[in-house]
């Protein structure tokens, strides 16, 4: 087969062997999709709405939910494209876009994850100057360093694939563009764009959760000092719904890791399974977790709907 550089698309795809099952395919990842739009499109609408929830734990959930809209909103045209519809080009500027986007957003993430851990801390540990640390200037100014500390780490990665000749098949492996997958059509030296990433996730995701690891150490120790039984469970309770989040995103992270490390005899429909697990579930759970957990969101919602509130 002959080499071409100047083909102008991608291939996507969606899960190979299985092409006439795709549109049942689409019936369960149109449903997670749906109730990922209505479930964290409900949160930031409670959010923005209810003064009782214009507090800084509420506007870093609302920064949550819209990373976890981001992911969807970004990802779900091309999936259900390539199952719907078999359209499986996409232009090279318009998957380097949405990878650049994909990986930002998971980036966005660890450090929202991050900055809620933070306002946990600051809340148990130095309740009595919750509202003088955590003001809505200094909320907004870690919003937007969250977002530029990631826009600007993955950039140079997606930078450098506008430059390399791509002498491939141009199939990509999944219905969506990821970074790693495009480098691997790629007929140029990618050492930086194999080595760069490892140490992005290094520098900053696993940080990250060092970070919130250490902080809950400190949270617990703090609770555990407390003499009143019930101060107790309602101090971990507030930390509940947070820990959820950060279990939910980084199992999913580790699964992730742990199939394309050591799992490269396990079947290629695995592997792309796993994937929209990893961009499906966190997503799918947070807003649940915080409807179950969070007596405020659940009086939020009792309000949307006039239903008399439960006492919290």
């Amino acid at each position: 087969m002959g080499f071409n550089t100047t083909a102008p698309h991608f291939l996507l795809t969606g899960f190979p062997g299985l092409e006439k099952a795709h549109h049942w395919i689409s019936i369960p990842l149109l449903v997670a999709y749906i109730s990922i739009l209505f479930g964290n499109g409900t949160l930031l609408f409670l959010i923005r709405g209810d003064h009782n929830l214009h507090e800084p734990m509420y506007y870093f959930l609302a920064m949550l939910a819209s990373t976890d809209l981001g992911v969807t909103v970004i990802t779900m045209p091309t999936v259900l494209g390539v199952l719907w519809l078999n359209h499986r080009e996409i232009g090279r500027g318009a998957c380097f876009s949405q990878a650049y986007f994909i990986h930002t957003l998971s980036i966005v993430e660890s450090g929202v994850l991050l900055a809620m851990a933070y306002d946990r801390f600051i809340a148990i540990r130095n309740p009595l100057r919750y509202t003088s640390i955590l003001t809505s200037t200094r909320v907004i100014k870690i919003g937007v360093g969250v977002l530029t500390r990631a826009g600007l780490s993955i950039m140079p990665i997606i930078i450098r694939l506008h430059w390399f000749p791509y002498c491939q098949s141009h199939v990509l492996s999944h219905a969506f563009c990821l970074h790693q997958d495009v480098i691997k059509l790629a007929c140029a030296d990618i050492t930086f764009n194999r080595l760069y990433p490892v140490v992005v996730v290094f520098a900053m995701v696993l940080l990250d959760f060092l970070i919130i690891f250490f902080s809950y150490i400190l949270i617990l120790k703090t609770v555990m000092g407390i003499a009143s039984g019930e101060a107790k469970a309602k101090a971990l309770n507030t930390c509940a719904s947070h820990i959820c989040c950060i279990l939910v995103f980084y199992v999913t992270v580790v699964g992730l890791t742990f199939i394309h490390r050591f799992g490269k005899h396990a079947p290629h429909v695995v592997h792309i399974t796993m994937s929209y697990v990893y961009f499906l579930f966190p997503p799918f759970m947070n807003p649940v977790i915080y409807s179950i957990k969070t007596k405020q969101i659940q009086n939020g919602m009792l309000r949307l709907l006039s239903l008399p509130c439960s006492k919290a």
